[in-house]
């Protein structure tokens, strides 16, 4: 007669493996991930936010930002790139991550984790259309936000707490201005972007000693008030200061 087989210490590894496996499918999967933009755009002095009318239930006819979950067989940065030309139309966007939010909570159907992305773009240079399950697109002033669905207020907020910390550190912006700009105009986008206001001297002086700007010798025309002296972004001219150890410091 044959004796009753013993477990090894192997078998009762396997076996513990095997039932944290199980456990792990059954419990630890079972969890979505998204993914959320926030496209801040400069018009007219102020800086504008990006967002859809849903028209899907969770939060139906809610004013949200354009956000969908990540496909299983696509990383956050191209479900990001995706889910925007889906929601607005609008690509060729480079969106920058910030931070992960994961309340358990933060969304009504189960639980789902998303990433936060920020642009900040030339809004005459895009012209976003609701598409797919959003029914509208706006642009809203981020001083005027209305109710946002989920936690999306607080995504926007830290969107804009980066920027304004990027703003200060790197000559930012510059895209969104014409090519050829004034002083009062540069100024006017930086007030807008970090919300504080400069003193004009001073903020001329501070820009004008970083080396950045190519002055063009000529001044604005067609004007309703006295023409400012037009300037650009010198580019190859800020390469050699970063080569440098340039700091831009605002």
């Amino acid at each position: 007669m044959k004796g009753k087989k013993t477990d090894t210490i192997e078998d009762v590894i396997g076996h513990q493996f095997s039932a944290y496996y199980k456990i792990a499918i059954e419990k630890f999967f079972q969890f979505a991930m998204s993914v959320d933009c926030v496209i801040l755009g400069y018009h007219e002095n102020g800086i504008k936010l990006l967002v859809i009318e849903r028209g899907a239930e969770p939060h139906l006819g809610k004013m949200a930002l354009p956000g969908d979950l990540v496909y299983p067989n696509e990383d956050v940065n191209s479900s990001a790139v995706r889910v925007l030309k889906d929601l607005t139309g609008i690509r060729n966007v480079d969106m920058i991550q910030t931070k992960c939010y994961g309340k358990v909570d933060r969304h009504p159907i189960g639980r789902v984790a998303t990433i936060g992305f920020y642009a900040l773009i030339n809004v005459d240079k895009y012209r976003p259309l609701a598409n797919s399950w959003a029914d509208n697109v706006y642009w809203v002033d981020v001083k005027d936000l209305p109710e946002l669905a989920f936690d999306h207020r607080s995504i926007v907020d830290d969107a804009l707490e980066t920027l304004r910390e990027r703003v200060r550190h790197q000559p930012l912006g510059f895209h969104l201005l014409p090519m050829k700009f004034t002083l009062g105009e540069m100024q006017a986008l930086y007030e807008a972007v970090l919300d504080e206001k400069f003193d004009k001297a001073n903020f001329r002086k501070r820009i004008l000693s970083m080396g950045l700007l190519k002055d063009l010798n000529e001044l604005q025309s067609d004007v309703p008030h006295r023409p400012g002296r037009l300037f650009s972004f010198d580019e190859e001219a800020y390469k050699r200061l970063l080569a440098k150890g340039f700091s831009f410091g605002l």
